[in-house]
């Protein structure tokens, strides 16, 4: 077990190793792209920029990480939350790159570093389909892996198929420290023939994905939070690190409270992972707590904005995990409730995945189906018994509810969507 990683982190900062001239040419051409992008009102410019760098230097992305403590993070959900939570606790050691735009392909990477080449750590949320290449080019200190279920079965597709090539991917680099889910089967089992492995017990309410164990076929057994394959000796490893409703909990009887801005117990369990693979890094463990405690939101996410007589809090879910765990954090005092999904490319254009989330009832609560697949989500709420209207524009359905608070859960353009209009119905007044 790797109670924690020897790295300059400790000591100070890596000695910045100079960028090739095709190199500096690359990021000059990537900087001057993305500020093209900015002015012409097109967006950020991130991934322009990412994709010209490598297009004129395939090797930039190793050049720029050559010289920096990088952790990675990756799995189907919490990315981007664990990855935020995570940059908090490495800043208290000095400046880190990260991407929290949620750009997590090579381009977003290569985006991500260039935009802080002063640092000398690193966050990078990274999806898991390219964590294998994206740890060949990185060499990462470490790697946090949060879960794997089901996500888009027409881009991603089988789940223990990508278990098979995470667990390939990580047997590359056996000097990186692990910080891995033993809550999740698949997880457990990419990560369970690592040299260093820090395993935090940090939940999976969504068991849906993990019946068979991932090496044999043989069935999971469950007993309590103990779980293990009956058809060899895989099991639940023993946790280094354990969160609770009030504090966490660490190696050689550590205890700290932890009173996180953000809601659910997803959340707690990604702060604890975030915890862990900074304290691995060399930050200090109450330090790491008071950092991934400040975080109140991310890229929108959990945010409330007033937009006429409505509080609005935005939540976003993806998979049918990550909507059984955000519609446990819908207020059911709400005065209204609308959910909206779409099903473009981003999203995964399959929704058969709504028939396997248990939506719940929501007694006194005004519900709203909406988005570009409102009318299936409509008829999935039906069989459900949900009361609701169907109005499929997010911003009307948001104005048809009673006034006073509206909880407005979104999949990923749904989500996007939304933000951008809600932005122009505030800038108007």
């Amino acid at each position: 077990m790797a109670k924690g990683n020897s790295s300059s982190s400790e000591s100070g900062a890596v000695a910045r190793q100079p960028i090739s001239a095709r190199g500096k040419l690359a990021l000059r051409a990537a900087r001057s792209a993305s500020w093209a992008s900015r002015k012409t009102g097109r967006g950020a410019g991130n991934m322009i920029g990412g994709l010209i760098a490598l297009k004129i230097d395939k090797t930039i992305l190793k050049q720029l990480a050559a010289y920096r403590d990088t952790v990675l993070v990756t799995g189907t959900n919490g990315k981007s939350t664990t990855t935020r939570m995570t940059a908090a606790a490495l800043a208290t050691l000095g400046d880190v790159a990260t991407n929290l735009d949620g750009a997590n392909m090579d381009a977003g990477i290569v985006a991500a570093y260039n935009q802080s080449l002063d640092a000398s750590r690193a966050a990078i949320e990274v999806d898991e389909l390219h964590l294998p290449h994206v740890a060949d080019f990185v060499d990462p200190k470490a790697i946090i892996m949060l879960n794997l279920t089901r996500d888009q079965l027409d881009r991603v597709g089988e789940i223990n198929m990508i278990e098979r090539r995470l667990r390939a991917g990580l047997e590359r680099h056996p000097e990186a420290t692990i910080i891995a889910n033993c809550d999740d089967v698949l997880v457990t089992s990419a990560a369970y023939d690592c040299a260093n492995v820090i395993w935090v017990a940090a939940g999976n309410a969504w068991l849906g994905d993990s019946v068979s164990c991932p090496r044999t076929g043989e069935p999971i057994a469950r007993d309590g939070v103990h779980w293990y394959s009956t058809g060899g000796d895989f099991k639940r490893p023993e946790p280094d690190w354990w969160v609770d409703d009030t504090h966490l909990h660490g190696p050689d009887g550590l205890t700290l409270p932890m009173e996180l801005a953000l809601p659910g117990r997803a959340n707690r369990g990604n702060a604890a992972q975030a915890v862990a693979a900074s304290v691995a890094m060399g930050v200090d463990p109450s330090a790491a707590v008071n950092a991934v405690s400040s975080v109140r939101e991310v890229a929108g996410r959990y945010s409330s904005v007033q937009v006429g007589a409505h509080n609005v809090r935005m939540l976003l879910a993806k998979n049918p995990a990550g909507w059984q765990e955000a519609l446990s954090m819908v207020d059911s005092s709400a005065d209204g409730l609308v959910i909206a999904v779409n099903g473009q490319v981003p999203d995964g254009e399959d929704l058969s995945w709504l028939w396997d989330v248990r939506f719940e009832s929501f007694e006194g609560v005004q519900v709203v189906a909406a988005g570009e697949r409102g009318t299936d989500l409509g008829v999935r709420l039906t069989y459900a018994d949900v009361k609701h209207t169907l109005v499929k524009d997010p911003l009307e359905a948001i104005k048809s509810c009673p006034p006073g608070q509206v909880e407005v859960l979104a999949n990923y353009t749904a989500f996007l969507g939304l933000n951008r209009a809600i932005e122009r119905e505030v800038s108007r007044g």
